[in-house]
């Protein structure tokens, strides 16, 4: 099994890495290939709805975005974890997501996700709502721990002090691995729910214009 983690922090070794790292420790405990993406300082350009993904497959903007989608559709878990900026994610880390999620075409049901945050002192909890809601318009199973996945810390290194928060991470990574491991072992006796034919409904009318 795998899990992929994406890093939305600009430091590649920072806080948000620190709580990646102790569930990490666990996931290879629990036998379970982790990969860490670290897309902080990347140049990752926003969705501008051009459309143009649902016609060849993937976004149009060639870069780690769809990279990134290859190695999503391998994966049994995704983890995303960003630090806080003005109690939202880091906003490269926010237009990866977007683009990878509408873009990539795979199914994502039952892929199991976890969100992680990291911030000095508040905006943890919006943040964390802000990343769970990419899995569950995916019908993603969202991975929980016995607290909201956050971890405190400021300064490099400071995250080592949030024993609980540490914790959390820990109790995180092994209740994943408990999921994924059972959504096997599901998917193997009784298959995928089954799904049907997909129905939108807009707010506005389209015969009223």
């Amino acid at each position: 099994m795998k899990v992929l983690m994406i890093n939305g922090s600009p430091h590649a070794q920072g806080n948000t890495y620190i709580a990646l790292h102790e569930m990490e420790k666990e996931f290879q405990k629990e036998g379970i290939d982790v990969e860490i993406v670290q897309i902080g300082t990347k140049v990752i350009r926003g969705c501008i709805a051009c459309g143009q993904c649902g016609e060849i497959g993937r976004c149009v903007f060639d870069d780690e975005v769809n990279e990134i989608a290859e190695k999503f559709k391998e994966a049994d878990g995704l983890v995303l974890a960003s630090p806080v900026y003005y109690a939202s994610a880091n906003a490269t880390l926010v237009a990866c997501l977007d683009r990878l999620f509408y873009s990539s075409g795979f199914d994502k049901t039952m892929k199991v996700g976890a969100s992680v945050v990291v911030a000095r002192r508040g905006g943890l909890s919006a943040t964390f709502d802000e990343l769970n809601k990419y899995f569950t318009i995916s019908g993603m199973p969202v991975a929980s721990s016995r607290y909201w996945n956050s971890v405190h810390g400021r300064t490099p290194g400071e995250a080592e002090g949030d024993k609980e928060g540490l914790y959390n991470m820990r109790t995180l990574a092994r209740n994943m691995a408990f999921l994924m491991k059972s959504i096997a072992l599901g998917k193997e006796k009784y298959g995928l729910p089954e799904k049907e034919e997909h129905v939108s409904t807009n707010f506005v009318r389209q015969d009223l214009l």
